[in-house]
């Protein structure tokens, strides 16, 4: 059982290592950025919402106020313009 564990931790800790270190160079960029070009491409087209799981649910639990926050940021935007 303790071996089991101790290489869940290992894989884990390896993949987030190697994860953050290909971020990093061109061909990881590219692979990132393509990947965000095809979560946005899904999105338009099937309604798939890959990227913003976190706004949807709260979204779901709390519509009056994201609903508040955004009247606030256009009131925002409404005064920055005038200046």
């Amino acid at each position: 059982m303790y071996l089991w564990a101790v290489k869940a931790i290992a894989g884990g800790l390896l993949g987030t290592a190697t994860s953050t270190y290909i971020k990093k160079t061109p061909v990881g960029v590219w692979a990132y950025r393509k990947y965000e070009a095809i979560a946005v491409w899904a999105s338009n087209r099937y309604g798939i919402d890959i990227l913003n799981k976190e706004e949807v649910k709260l979204q779901e639990r709390y519509p009056l106020l994201l609903k508040q926050i955004k009247n606030l940021e256009n009131r925002v935007k409404n005064l920055e313009g005038k200046k």
